[in-house]
């Protein structure tokens, strides 16, 4: 195929990061989910990520930030299965659409926008952005013919296929990623220069390693450039494809719905007159599947506008059940409004946040979230709030005071020994706390929210430890050097669940709630800026010490039955 000559548009300098600085705006984005069917526990995962890192960044205090969502209402798999289902693309995008808000909704998700392509306010912004792809030459006309996959919306090469046995033992084409079948199509489409950009996206990528997270993703990536890198087909024939955005200009064509789809990022921030108060800090939460998308197509799409690549890409692997991707084409979706009704709100974010591992695929049953939502915030979390705060323990129902002669202050854990009341064990025990909202930090930062949840729960763990070690029950109150000792366990109980009431904020948003409602602690006091744990075994005040606790609002967390019931069901968290 014979392309006009083409330059390089100067590109847009990398934005300085200022991740750190006070007032920084930032964009936070969950891929915008297709309009097919209803939402599964794989939408919910990519969304309940995103969420995490926007709340985590509001507890931060670290200036406006936007949490992006929507759908992707556009294209021949929407027109097809609006066929299937006797109704118009219309009718099924408005339907879907809002069950996925529904759901996003009752999952606690924050989102500030919710997207829909088939706006208005977005189409302008596609146009716009098409005729910026146009005008800098990036896009030129020409005959283009390959495997085409419908599911995915996308020309896929010979390296990217596989041969299978179709339903009645024919032999065909299918996509090796996802097992779906591909087509030979030929048309007469745009064309992007996307084999111009392989340089500039080489450089993108290697003047910040973080750019793409976790680290084996961006690696691939890598790789990927190392590849063939063709130009890219960036319409259809209108004749195909009736439900899209008309190219401009050009009556005969409809514009890609991945160009069309991955431009919501762009019009949530105003583009093309107010992006630049957001644009480029953004952040994108997306799955592995579309990485290719985000990461090559994407940003070489903004350079040939004029425009700089998003900060970050957050990737994700997939959810499976019995080791088979979830998705729709293969009837084995698991319902994500289904799943929040069976284990609560929380229960539900926890175990996803907590199980998922964005480096690798998780496989998902039933029998797993209830050992664990049980285990870890029914028992764990909630009994140790329970018998810390219980009438019979601390019957006055304030935070108690803290003795500095049952638990001495010593400048280095690692070398204690018992001192006052307090064992060794214990002062590794406060030690392992008070480092937990560094580690946490750090964590969520590297994209690695499940390794902060574990680092929490083997903190209440620990905290639990520290309980049952020393069996204050067993304490007489009648000694004052008893009491003493008594208060001084519960303060540092309670100083514990604080600080993980503050940090699982981000996760379980109800439920932390609660708890720290429960521990009289006002909103302003629930922020990471002012977070200090144990002030007292420092020599500092503490502001909650004879504090009256908050009114005893029930169980923080009721344990799951077999198949995920409750015994209270009315209860949210």
């Amino acid at each position: 195929m014979l392309r006009p000559p083409f330059r390089l548009p100067r590109l847009p300098r990398r934005a300085l990061s200022t991740a750190a600085g006070p007032g920084r705006r930032l964009l936070i984005s969950t891929p915008i989910f297709y309009a097919n069917g209803p939402p599964h526990i794989g939408h919910l995962y990519s969304a309940l990520l995103a969420d995490a890192l926007h709340r985590y960044r509001g507890l931060r205090g670290a200036g406006p930030g936007r949490l992006s969502t929507g759908t992707d209402e556009h294209g021949l798999k929407i027109q097809q299965a609006a066929a299937a289902a006797g109704t118009s693309p219309p009718e099924l995008c408005e339907r879907v659409s809002g069950l996925f808000r529904q759901a996003l909704a009752q999952a606690a998700v924050s989102f500030t926008d919710f997207t829909r392509t088939s706006e208005p306010q977005h189409q302008r912004a596609v146009r716009r952005f098409w005729g910026a792809l146009r005008d800098g030459g990036a896009l030129y006309k020409g005959s283009y013919e390959g495997w085409y996959c419908t599911p995915e919306e996308c020309f896929l090469p010979e390296s990217q296929l596989a041969e299978r046995r179709d339903p009645r033992g024919r032999l065909c084409k299918v996509s090796l990623e996802t097992g779906h079948q591909v087509h030979w199509t030929k048309e007469e489409n745009y064309m992007f220069r996307l084999s111009a950009f392989r340089d500039p996206l080489r450089k993108w990528l290697q003047d910040d390693p973080r750019t793409i997270s976790p680290d084996p993703f961006y690696q691939l990536v890598l790789r990927w450039l190392e590849e063939d890198l063709p130009d890219l087909s960036v319409s259809r024939e209108r004749s195909r494809l009736q439900w899209g955005i008309p190219v401009p200009g050009d009556a005969t064509q409809t514009v890609y719905v991945w160009v069309d789809a991955l431009v919501n990022y762009l019009s949530v921030v105003g583009y093309p007159e107010a992006h630049g108060d957001w644009w480029p800090a953004a952040h994108h939460v997306v799955g592995k599947d579309i990485l290719r998308f985000h990461a090559v197509y994407w940003p070489a799409l903004l350079m040939a506008a004029g425009l700089a690549p998003p900060e970050r890409i957050f990737v994700h692997s997939h959810w499976t059940v019995r080791g088979q991707k979830m998705s729709k084409s293969l009837g084995n979706a698991v319902d994500a409004r289904s799943c929040l009704g069976r284990y609560t709100v929380d229960g539900f974010r926890y175990f996803l946040l907590r199980q998922g591992v964005p480096e690798r695929d998780c496989d998902y049953y039933d029998e797993k979230v209830v050992k664990l939502v049980n285990s870890e915030l029914a028992d764990a979390l909630g009994g140790l709030l329970n018998r810390s705060t219980a009438a019979s323990m601390n019957p006055s129902n304030t935070y108690p005071r803290f003795s500095e002669s049952c638990f001495p202050h010593v400048l280095d854990y690692r070398e204690a020994k018992a001192t006052g009341r307090a064992s060794a064990e214990d002062y590794e025990f406060v030690a392992s706390v008070a480092s937990l909202p560094l580690q946490v930090a750090g964590h969520f930062e590297g994209f690695q929210i499940y390794k902060a949840l574990e680092r929490i729960a083997l903190c209440v763990r620990q905290t639990n430890g520290f309980f049952q070690r020393h069996r204050p029950w067993k304490l007489d109150r009648k000694d004052p050097a008893e009491q003493l000792w008594l208060d001084t366990i519960i303060h540092v109980t309670l100083e514990c669940l604080r600080v993980y009431g503050i940090l699982l904020q981000p996760v379980i948003p109800h439920a932390a709630d609660k708890l720290l409602s429960r521990l009289a602690v006002e909103p302003e006091e629930r922020g990471l800026p002012g977070l200090t744990f144990l002030p007292r075994y420092s020599g500092k005040a503490c502001p909650f010490e004879g504090r009256q606790l908050g009114p005893d609002t029930g169980v923080l967390f009721h344990r799951l039955g077999k198949a995920g019931q409750r015994p209270n069901p009315g209860r949210s968290s």
